[in-house]
């Protein structure tokens, strides 16, 4: 995906700081919290937020809030669910899973369980 090109198409200005969000949330396999992305950036808190809700606004992200009351971020591709862990907190993008209900349109899904990992433990 093209950042500068996702950006046009929104008629938004390309700032250090949009990229910076973008590029790290692009890179990612699964979505990040700003303390993820924290070390990554080169702008204040606030600034990350103005960001955020920006592109919540345009569509360009998607959020959720997990068990650890964080929130996460991903960049919009297509509806998906996500499974969290009640123990460790671990976030897996699940992609094959049936976004489906007839008559709603669903933007996403959290399942909240164990993992693999903690469930061997």
């Amino acid at each position: 995906m093209n950042i500068e090109k996702l950006i046009k198409n929104k008629n938004l200005k390309l700032t250090t700081a949009r990229k910076e969000i973008l590029e790290a949330l692009q890179t990612a396999n699964k979505p990040l919290s700003y303390e993820d992305i924290k070390p990554e950036l080169s702008m204040d808190k606030a600034t990350f937020y103005r960001n955020i809700s920006k592109f919540e606004h345009e569509g360009i992200l998607d959020s959720f809030e997990a068990n650890d009351k964080k929130r996460y971020f991903e960049i919009k591709l297509k509806p998906h669910a996500h499974f969290v862990c009640i123990q460790c907190n671990q976030i897996e993008c699940i992609k094959s899973f049936d976004m489906y209900l007839e008559g709603y349109e669903i933007n996403t899904i959290t399942i909240n369980g164990r993992c693999p990992q903690c469930l061997e433990n």
